[in-house]
């Protein structure tokens, strides 16, 4: 088993680096940016839809209220999403073109993505235009638009390919003339695209896109293929590489798109089929987290002898119930650790194997909605689906399975542990002794101490970044209460990794959370223009700096 990790974690390097890829992290960062969006129209799907469940019937003009709201935010969150990951984009490139004194205009790059997504994506009718890819359906489109427009602007500005103005013209109006070109050629290509698709094809680009991945779709939605997708995102992780960084932004266009389906399905009486949905990897492919480990912290309180895991369990079953299991990935740990290999692999694949069956089998209804990711996965469940008698049950077979999967490994590894305290207990008495020696280098360790804080001066700002603003918000909230306890006089706040640029110079000090931490290098070259110092945290590290605020507090002194 060893040697089957250690051949894994050679591929972590390649791994690293595709999560670092600036076109994966756009999507996945515009999606972020588009997301109160898709949730804020996923409240009304819920009071639209759940009624019907129990069979009450909302007034028509109440209802169509309803639909209309929904059908106004989700029903163009592809327009959105072009104009979010160009965005996202044009920031990443700025960061490479910061040297050279150049920079794409991001708001000119949004409004650019906009018109060519809508020129790829909509079709004239009578009166105005068809949305029917204006949403999810067009996500694919909307990327192309994106990645398109983006390159453009930056092949025009590194090539001074622009109408320059004289120097008594406003910079305001410079800057106009400076995005004609390129505003120009992005559309006019999105136009050329979408011109020979309907020549050639006679349907939309957007819809023939779709058209002609349906069958790599249609094989992602079966068993191999939902098993592939949160297989590979468990062992990404494992071997301390965030994996949902690199698989969800390649599938974001279809669960997405397959969620809306689900949802006209449902509304017109049919049942909801398509199985690769957010709600999948939220609720069940990732209960509690990547692994599907919700079910992990309760076992260790109830079945582990040692005092590790039982202290394990009891710090971070909140955390994992709301989908945040690094505390207990690293503090156990999970990662890289022999025992849990198998398990981390096996219980998210059965978790999406038992959905298919539900929903392919028992006819239940898969995911109808978006909703936070955050959410506790037995609840997400339920209400994802529409709230039917088979997904409480589906909820509490997940749960079963899980612990099945898991226990005997985590006896396995709780009996190593025993034996390990039971030799740590024949050297606590020479831990004592060592101990009153500490006692006297105390004094000057306080005198060390004191010092930082004088020169804390003014104060220092802290930003902590993981992948999700989950996880960081436990460090944040630990130097927050520390500095209280110890009167040092520093803030903290937490943030996701992608969504930081714009608020980075407000800091003094940035720390990256284990699963964002191979981003340093290229954290740190923005850092460094700033004056902002960097540090990055390992697993075990950075999980007892959030258990210990006065700690927190004197890590972050001792990097000034």
């Amino acid at each position: 088993m060893n040697t089957l990790i250690k051949q894994i974690e050679k591929g972590k390097p390649f791994f690293e680096k595709i999560s670092r890829n600036i076109y994966l992290g756009a999507i996945r960062d515009g999606f972020l940016t588009a997301m109160p969006a898709i949730l804020f129209s996923s409240i009304f799907i819920m009071i639209a839809a759940v009624p019907e469940v129990f069979n009450v019937t909302l007034p028509e003009a109440f209802s169509t209220w309803l639909w209309k709201v929904y059908g106004y935010s989700m029903g163009l969150v592809g327009l959105l999403v072009a104009a979010t990951t160009a965005r996202c984009l044009a920031n990443s490139m700025n960061r490479q073109l910061s040297d050279s004194g150049k920079q794409i205009n991001e708001v000119s790059v949004m409004l650019a993505s906009i018109c060519g997504f809508v020129m790829m994506a909509a079709d004239q009718i009578d009166g105005g235009i068809a949305t029917d890819y204006l949403g999810t359906k067009g996500l694919l489109a909307a990327f192309v638009s994106a990645f398109v427009t983006v390159n453009v602007y930056k092949f025009c500005v590194k090539r001074d390919l622009t109408i320059r103005m004289p120097k008594e013209v406003p910079g305001t109006i410079t800057q106009m003339f400076r995005d004609i070109i390129p505003f120009s050629i992005a559309v006019f290509i999105a136009v050329l695209i979408d011109t020979g698709v309907r020549y050639f094809f006679d349907t939309s680009f957007a819809a023939g896109v779709i058209q002609l991945l349906q069958p790599l779709f249609g094989a992602a939605d079966g068993y191999l293929g939902i098993a592939i997708i949160w297989g590979a995102m468990a062992m990404f992780w494992f071997v301390g590489v965030h994996g949902p960084s690199i698989v969800e932004p390649a599938i974001a266009a279809i669960i997405y798109a397959n969620v809306e389906t689900n949802f006209e399905l449902f509304k017109s009486g049919e049942q909801a089929s398509k199985v690769l949905t957010v709600g999948l990897g939220n609720f069940v492919g990732t209960m509690g987290g990547t692994g599907a480990t919700l079910v992990v912290p309760f076992l260790f309180m109830l079945f582990a002898k040692s005092k590790q895991l039982k202290a394990v369990g009891k710090t971070s079953f909140i955390p994992v119930s709301f989908a945040v299991n690094e505390p207990l990935l690293f503090a156990t740990p999970i990662i890289l650790n022999p025992y849990f290999l198998i398990p981390f692999l096996l219980a998210p694949i059965a978790n999406v194997w038992i959905f298919k069956f539900f929903v392919d089998v028992l006819g239940m209804n898969s995911f109808i909605s978006v909703l936070p990711w955050a959410t506790p996965a037995p609840i997400g469940l339920v209400l994802g689906t529409g709230f039917s008698v088979l997904a409480i049950l589906l909820a509490v077979v997940l749960v079963v399975v899980d612990a099945i999967i898991y226990l005997p490994f985590i006896k396995a590894y709780d009996s190593e542990l025993v034996e390990q305290e039971m030799k740590n207990a024949a050297v606590e008495e020479v831990k004592e002794e060592i101990a009153k020696d500490i006692q006297e280098v105390g004094a000057t360790a306080a005198a060390i101490v004191d010092d930082a804080k004088a020169s804390v001066g003014e104060g220092k700002r802290v930003l902590v970044l993981c992948a999700g603003a989950g996880t960081s918000a436990m460090l944040a909230n630990a130097l927050e209460e520390g500095a209280k306890e110890t009167g040092v006089n520093i803030s903290a706040k937490a943030g996701a990794y992608g969504s930081h640029y714009d608020m980075m110079k407000n800091f003094d000090l940035v720390v990256l959370a284990p699963q964002v931490n191979s981003y340093l290098d290229d954290l740190r070259k923005d850092a460094d223009k700033l004056g902002i110092k960097v540090i990055a945290t390992k697993g075990a590290e950075y999980i007892n700096l959030t258990r210990d605020p006065k700690g927190a507090v004197d890590f972050v002194l001792k990097q000034f």
